[in-house]
């Protein structure tokens, strides 16, 4: 609690201090430190609320629209925030006396509302590719923290992982789906690091110690969405990458990826021997015993069913805010909140969420459809839509690199020399 207090206190001073054509940085260097250090904060209880990175990140962005204000043309995200109302009306008529309308609401609304301060906040807004690379670091550092954290809590996993299920003793005593998402955004923004060197090389080959470091622990969290993830954005990063390099650059990173490849071979090959085959086993879809498995999504198909056939039976409002998991306990007896937001949206918001949705992926890609404002737009648009798909919006990190995907990075300018 009082690193916390410390965070909130040092960031708040920096962005209060900050030249005003800084400000912008300062605010989403404090965001993103937030984003990055959540999943800690839950894992060591370091924290007021649950939700407290989402609240935290909202609240260093109204202090930036105090100070920066926000383009008009980031209205869409308002209409997206009235596109929430019909449904919070719906849940205000059908949840029962018992259950505590605030909580059920707001827990279900904090990830969207959080995207929708930090979009309207970025949208238009332009960094330096400096100061872009700032972000990035201060969103890494608690990930390095949090990784070193999780190999003091449990060194020797052969002990403790019996079967091919996520284990919780692997990543810190935290649930391994956030611990395996938040790690897969650090492996990809590393990764992007090793082809954009640091200026020191002290520094970069300690950061890529680190990336090593995520990558095992990543995968030994035995939660593929994670890794799939930062795989699936690392491609895309590579084939925008390689399309704006020259021929030099191009051969320096070639030479780079295949000493990266074998690192992962070898990373791969040492936690097949120390889980005895079970993460092959993970990652191929079989159980402790090698057989296939029926159910590629581990029960997450079951839930997404039913949301959708609340969809279909409530199609122009949906069922409200948060009343799907009582629809979904008392119809299946399945205790459990949606692991996809998509799914989510529709069965709980109707039409409205097909809208909503519409918006947040049609308007970041209408005002930068080849993604030349910003090299890391379309690998973390992905990261926003596969880490909603299978871990919904749990934890603050969509929301914020959904809006980070909206800044334009600039080239530094060049001081002229008088002579």
């Amino acid at each position: 609690m009082l690193y916390l207090g410390i965070i909130i206190l040092y960031f708040l001073l920096r962005i209060v201090n900050s030249k005003p054509n800084n400000r912008v940085k300062e605010v989403l260097i404090a965001c993103a430190y937030v984003a990055g250090s959540e999943v800690f904060f839950r894992m060591t209880k370091a924290y007021f609320l649950y939700e407290t990175g989402k609240y935290l990140v909202m609240f260093f962005i109204v202090l930036g629209l105090f100070y920066n204000s926000f383009k008009r043309k980031a209205y869409p995200y308002a209409i997206f925030f009235i596109f929430l109302f019909p449904a919070i009306f719906v849940s205000s008529q059908e949840l029962s006396y018992d259950v505590d309308f605030r909580k059920a609401v707001l827990f279900n609304l904090s990830g969207p509302l959080c995207l929708i301060f930090v979009a309207i906040y970025t949208y238009g807004k332009t960094l330096t590719y400096k100061d872009f690379l700032s972000v990035l670091n201060y969103l890494v550092y608690p990930l390095i923290s949090m990784t070193v954290y999780v190999f003091l809590y449990n060194p020797d996993l052969r002990g403790i992982i019996t079967n091919t299920a996520a284990n919780s003793a692997a990543t810190g005593g935290y649930g391994p789906n956030q611990v395996s998402t938040i790690l897969g955004l650090g492996i990809f923004v590393l990764f992007t690091r090793l082809l954009i060197p640091y200026n020191k090389k002290t520094i970069h080959f300690l950061m890529m110690f680190f990336l090593a470091a995520m990558v095992y622990r990543g995968i030994l969290s035995f939660s593929r969405g994670g890794i799939l993830t930062a795989v699936i954005m690392s491609i895309a990063f590579l084939i925008i990458y390689f399309s704006l390099t020259n021929l030099k650059s191009k051969v320096s990173s070639v030479v780079k990826l295949l000493g990266v490849l074998g690192v992962i071979a070898f990373i791969w090959t040492l936690t097949i021997m120390q889980t005895g085959g079970l993460i092959e086993n993970r990652y191929t879809n079989k159980d402790a015993l090698g057989r296939e498995k029926e159910d590629i999504t581990t029960g997450r198909g079951d839930i997404i069913n039913t949301e959708l056939d609340a969809f279909f039976k409530h199609p122009f409002l949906g069922v409200g805010v948060g009343h799907m998991k009582f629809i979904r306990l008392e119809e299946t007896g399945i205790k459990a909140a949606s692991h996809n937001e998509i799914s989510r949206m529709l069965s709980e918001h109707g039409m409205f969420g097909i809208l909503a949705l519409l918006i947040l992926i049609v308007t970041p890609i209408i005002n930068n459809p080849l993604g030349i404002k910003n090299i890391y737009f379309y690998p973390l648009l992905l990261f926003w839509f596969l880490t909603i798909s299978h871990s919904a919006m749990r934890i603050a990190a969509p929301a914020f690199i959904y809006g980070l995907s909206l800044i334009t990075i600039t080239r530094e300018k060049k001081t002229p020399l008088h002579r």
